[in-house]
């Protein structure tokens, strides 16, 4: 009631674009412990029974920060969350749409509370390495390195198993890594969480395909339980004519090769720059948006984003209240360092010229109900066909499912009919002793759920081994 909602901000637009450094400020600590206190302690916290996949303990922990009790905040945070410097970064905060607060006021700055939180534990010395006291015999592979592979990895390691994740990239991580643009995540980030892993005594073995490198007969032979946690590997494809010119690209290659060079690495797959490009990227998502910004630090010309659905609400939709995630319109960091967004829009065909893209023809839509149908369906609107010169299109529509995999199939693991990896309520694949978490089993989502889904696949290893 006596202290308004405040929130960091950004660097300077003009500032930001000129280098990949992360783009979010930092509250003081005046004002975090100000933020702190608006939080009310609710009977009913629904900002962890209903908003937080991990189930933090936010009324406890906004507390203790209020009160200056760093370290007991930290403990608190510990507690329901394995990486919260990584979800303090990047999380949407559904535990902020769920805040009780916000069902008449702008919800409490839960998010950077967490962020300031564990920041103040790593500076102070209060996050070390916690080497398990006893270790058990059971040897567990994680084959992945991404948020489900590392939760499953760190919650093993710390009851005593022993632990080696398998990755096939050229450093740990997984979309932490490469997926997630350093303006939103710096890589030191995960590189400081995963030395602090290997001091636990977590194994990491990189550059290493499992399925091909290590054969699934070896796995089986050496570990007690292996943990499949390969994300959403396979994007949404859009198969239209002039779809095979130079200049079409997933927006995932785009964002991989970015990350890698700003990491020192040999960049894969085929040159992607949008410096001096008109950029389009299809598809409004968080992805979508990523290579905006992205584009924009590359020197890009001009960005547009398209995306096919309807314009978002400006304020909260009567169709998703207060606790449920609001659909409504949002602007990242991206989508306020310029460019053009675009709703309703369809994409017909990529033009081109001697095999290079020089345009794209889309159409307006509307989205109309026909009669006995389940859900509204595209209509195209008449006399609205238009014509974009472009010189990269970037294709962001998300994932249809974990794609080829041939340690999966090699162990004969079902799939359900999405292509995702089907599993019991322990997280168990059709093959006893094989788990999985994740977006390959989920689909894709968010990390704070990925991250989630790894300690209950990891609950689920452990009650195989009778612990």
């Amino acid at each position: 009631m006596e202290v308004p909602r405040k929130d960091p901000g950004y660097r300077p637009a003009e500032e930001r674009v000129r280098d990949f450094g992360e783009v979010e400020r930092r509250l003081t600590d005046h004002d975090l412990r100000e933020q702190a206190a608006r939080c009310m302690d609710c009977g009913i916290p629904f900002c962890h029974a209903y908003g937080c996949p991990v189930r933090n303990l936010i009324p406890e922990f906004n507390d203790a920060a209020y009160h200056g009790n760093w370290r007991e905040a930290l403990e608190l945070l510990l507690a329901g969350s394995c990486f919260p410097e990584f979800t303090g970064r990047i999380c949407p905060a559904p535990c902020e749409t769920a805040c009780v607060l916000g069902i008449n006021e702008p919800a409490v700055t839960i998010r950077q509370l967490e962020l300031s939180i564990v920041e103040k534990g790593f500076e102070r010395g209060y996050v070390v390495p916690r080497v398990p006291a006893v270790r058990r015999s059971e040897r567990v592979a994680v084959i992945g390195s991404g948020p489900a592979g590392l939760a499953a990895a760190d919650v093993l390691n710390r009851i005593g198993c022993h632990v080696t994740v398998y990755e096939d990239a050229a450093k740990p991580g997984g979309i932490l890594r490469y997926g997630i643009p350093d303006f939103k995540l710096e890589k030191w980030v995960v590189e400081r969480r995963v030395k602090l892993m290997e001091a636990e005594g977590v194994v990491f073995e990189t550059g290493v395909r499992a399925g091909e490198d290590v054969s699934a007969r070896f796995l089986r032979e050496r570990f007690d339980a292996i943990v499949l946690t390969g994300g959403a590997r396979e994007p949404r494809d859009l198969k239209l004519p002039g779809r095979e010119l130079d200049g079409v690209h997933y927006a995932m290659d785009f964002l991989t090769r970015q990350n890698q060079l700003n990491g020192g690495e040999a960049p894969s797959g085929p040159e992607i720059v949008a410096k001096d490009k008109v950029v389009i990227v299809i598809g409004g998502g968080d992805t979508g948006s990523d290579c905006l910004g992205t584009s924009w630090r590359q020197g890009a010309r001009y960005c547009y984003q398209f995306e096919i659905m309807p314009r978002p609400p400006d304020e909260r939709s009567p169709h998703t209240p207060w606790p449920m995630w609001p659909n409504m319109m949002r602007a990242s960091s991206s989508h306020k360092e310029g460019g053009e967004r675009r709703w309703c829009i369809s994409t017909k065909r990529f033009l081109g010229r001697d095999g290079r893209l020089t345009g794209l023809r889309g159409v307006e839509i509307e989205w109309e109900w026909q009669e006995g149908a389940n859900a509204p369906a595209p209509v195209e609107k008449e006399g609205s066909e238009f014509t974009v010169e472009c010189d990269l299109v970037l294709l962001a529509m998300g994932f249809v499912g974990p794609g080829p995999n041939k340690l999966v199939d090699t162990l004969g693991v079902e799939r359900d009919g999405r292509g995702t990896i089907r599993r019991d309520a322990d997280n168990m694949t059709s093959v006893p002793g094989v788990f999985v978490a994740g977006d390959m089993t989920l689909g894709a989502s968010l990390v704070v759920r990925a991250i989630q889904d790894g300690k209950n696949a990891a609950a689920g290893v452990l009650r195989r081994f009778g612990g």
